[in-house]
């Protein structure tokens, strides 16, 4: 089976799976415990959100330890709600958001929400959210990356927006996080969350940053984990491995930029001879992470394409791995404005470390094969 759904989660780098095999064993303690063992582990904790917020350019006393990016989310929307810049109800979020923010909006009492579409590039139109904003939005919350087509989002120019209005900002940096340099924006928005499986960390561990100006309440009282901001014994071993893995690819971002891009060139000309059936959802280059293809073949619906490319030897996959289970469409189709049969055609390819060009052109060559048998 050759992968290419990188998008959904990685496997574990095998140097991050020693870093968590040793500090699993060594480094055990509980890091709220007292005693030496325990110190020895908080040791390694704090050393862990150094280095992280070293990378991503931040303050260290604003990030806090999770379980991965669902729980950022939450916690981040609901830190920031806590402590608003002015009085007001009203938020505003992108169409295409991840379902873990479409949960923590749905649950919200007393508030009203305005969803932005994206252009027909995938990209928010930026003019649309200024004028969606009243005097009453005390939150905007946008994705950096859109999880199924990979487009990159203005973060600098909403960022202006919302500062100018007295807004927080929190972002979903889910699938940019080891994949785009951070450093000159993560510092700008209120609040970001990260995950470690996208980066050939462990699973079930990542992190959410926010501003440590911001005066935030807990959502869960009397936690006394993460200075408060979460309950639950920390996860040590999968932070010192997500650290390790984050390390790692952040020194590979621009080689890997040019690497997909190559790949992904490759696989558009793969499929060529089907180019009238095929219509790419992306931006333009300087707005689109190239790892992730998001696609639709005319009149094939996505989940056979994916069953016969598996058939094939093939993983892909028709969207978020989070809202496959629901058996809805992706939000990026609502978003995009496709009609309910043009979402069913949705398909998502993803690339990583492993990729081989040979292996591109191959699945590329299946598709074609799967396609022309299809419509004959």
């Amino acid at each position: 089976m050759i992968y290419f759904d990188f998008a959904a989660t990685t496997p574990l780098d095998p140097e991050a799976a020693e870093v968590f095999v040793q500090a699993s064993t060594e480094f055990f303690g509980n890091s709220s415990s007292l005693h030496d063992i325990g110190g020895q582990s908080q040791d390694l904790l704090e050393n862990c959100r150094e280095e992280l917020a070293n990378l991503l350019g931040i303050n260290k006393n604003g990030l806090y330890f999770t379980s991965g990016g669902s729980e950022g989310n939450f916690l981040g929307i609901e830190a920031l709600l806590s402590s608003p810049k002015k009085p007001g109800n009203h938020i505003i979020a992108g169409l295409a958001e991840h379902s873990s923010i479409h949960g923590v909006l749905n649950r919200l009492d007393g508030y009203r929400i305005t969803f932005l579409p994206l252009n027909s590039s995938g990209l928010i139109d930026v003019k649309e959210l200024e004028e969606s904003i009243t005097p009453e939005t005390v939150l905007v919350t946008i994705q950096h990356v859109n999880s199924e087509i990979g487009t990159i989002q203005h973060i600098e120019d909403i960022t202006r927006i919302c500062r100018h209005n007295d807004i927080h900002f929190h972002s979903d940096f889910v699938q940019s996080f080891g994949k785009i340099h951070l450093r000159n924006i993560a510092q700008l928005v209120s609040s970001f969350s990260f995950s470690g499986h996208k980066i050939y960390g462990p699973k079930g561990v990542g992190g959410v940053y926010v501003d440590p100006s911001i005066s935030w309440r807990p959502f869960f009282p009397g936690g006394s984990h993460e200075r408060g901001f979460r309950p639950g014994t920390l996860n040590v071993p999968g932070i010192a491995a997500m650290t390790a893995a984050a390390q790692k690819i952040q020194g590979e971002l621009d080689k890997n930029h040019a690497r997909y891009s190559e790949l992904r060139a490759a696989f558009f000309k793969s499929v060529e001879p089907i180019k009238e059936f095929v219509q790419i959802h992306q931006a333009d280059s300087s707005s689109q992470l190239p790892s992730i293809i998001g696609l639709r073949i005319s009149g094939i619906e996505g989940q056979w394409m994916m069953l016969e490319c598996n058939r094939y030897g093939f993983a892909i996959s028709t969207g978020s791995a989070c809202q496959i289970g629901m058996q809805s469409p992706a939000k990026v189709t609502q978003a995009l404005g496709l009609n309910p049969q043009e979402a069913k055609e949705f398909i998502r390819i993803s690339f990583g470390n492993s990729t081989k060009r040979e292996n591109v052109v191959k699945l590329g060559e299946t598709i074609v094969d799967i396609v022309t048998k299809f419509k004959l």
